[in-house]
């Protein structure tokens, strides 16, 4: 039984050490891949890794205005949203998300789609790990670069190129909104021709954009 449980310990302790130079090796270096993308039910999948200068600030503005509007402030999780979720939830039928930014960028990068307790703790120790050893610009910028807005879509380049024809630096204000705009079901809402209900989440998001204020970012470390 000793030597049962020093094997089950030394295997924990190398799944430990594993995580975190895997996630220390994505704070430079662009992953090849995400857990989502090779999830994917449509292949191939098409992406390109852009780095933080190249990508507008109108773009990372509109998904902290869309996702996330507590992401400079928080550390990984926005326990004010959790509690509106679980509150809603337990009234209403339709399930609402209080996913943070750091939270969808250690679920997509690293981990599986679902609902199970055991892939929401997983979820929480890689937040925790994006939040400790990367500045909160690289969280964006993953996100950013990662994020499905598309069937087959993958990343704010390539989602820039392929529905308005230009390089995620030069995204405008409104092109921006209209990407966040379909962040949350991307395989329905379409970026290229945008239905009546994404031009109105589109407006939404550039109205928070506004209040939140261009500046809003600047801080971020």
């Amino acid at each position: 039984m000793k030597r049962l449980l020093r094997r089950v310990l030394l295997a924990v302790l190398g799944l430990f050490a594993f995580s975190v130079l895997l996630v220390l090796l994505f704070r430079w270096v662009p992953p090849p891949t995400s857990a989502f993308m090779l999830e994917a039910d449509i292949r191939p999948v098409h992406q390109q890794w852009v780095s933080w200068p190249h990508i507008s600030p109108e773009a990372r503005l509109a998904v902290v205005a869309s996702e996330d509007q507590k992401f400079p402030e928080h550390h990984g999780f926005d326990f004010t949203a959790i509690d509106k979720a679980l509150e809603h939830n337990e009234k209403h039928r339709r399930i609402r998300g209080a996913s943070t930014i750091s939270q969808q960028t250690a679920k997509n990068l690293f981990l599986w789609s679902g609902r199970s307790y055991f892939r929401k703790g997983l979820e929480a120790y890689f937040t925790v790990l994006l939040e400790a050893l990367w500045p909160k610009h690289r969280i964006l910028e993953m996100y950013l670069n990662i994020a499905q807005f598309g069937p087959d879509v993958y990343g704010v380049e390539e989602a820039s190129r392929r529905y308005f024809g230009k390089p995620a630096a030069r995204l405008d204000a409104h092109e921006a909104a209209v990407l966040a705009a379909v962040l949350p079901s991307p395989e329905k809402m379409h970026a290229g021709s945008p239905s009546a209900y994404v031009q109105e989440r589109a407006d939404e998001v550039e109205e928070q954009m506004r209040l939140l204020g261009a500046n809003y970012l600047d801080g971020l470390r």
